[in-house]
């Protein structure tokens, strides 16, 4: 079996321009990580956004903030791929379909669902 190459898929919400923690906590991380793996995605997860109310305008107008503000701190789109979440449908298609088969035992067991649960 040939050997698999490490990838790097990440997200941030588009809350409008990143502040310094975005900056410190992710973005800087992203651009560095660009140049340590040959597989990068990044992307701008507009569908977790919809976990709270959005003005549909606002929502547009910060998904092109955020992904401005993430190439202007060095997010090289020769190096990765940035793209935006609802425009990939395979994602709403594997939640639905793993919504479909974990159940909430099972979620419970996690512990990256415990720290949602407190």
């Amino acid at each position: 079996m040939a050997e698999q190459k490490p990838r790097v898929l990440s997200g941030i919400q588009p809350t409008g321009i990143p502040h310094i923690g975005n900056y410190l906590g992710a973005i800087k991380n992203w651009v560095q990580l660009q140049d340590q793996f040959d597989d990068v995605l990044y992307t701008i997860v507009d569908l977790h956004a919809l976990t709270v109310p959005n003005d549909p305008k606002t929502l547009r107008e910060n998904i092109y903030k955020m992904a401005a503000s993430l190439l202007a701190c060095g997010i090289d789109t020769n190096k990765s791929i940035l793209f935006q979440q609802s425009q990939v449908p395979h994602h709403t298609d594997l939640a639905w379909l793993l919504g479909c088969i974990c159940t909430l035992p099972r979620l419970q067991h996690l512990p990256q669902w415990k720290v949602f649960e407190n």
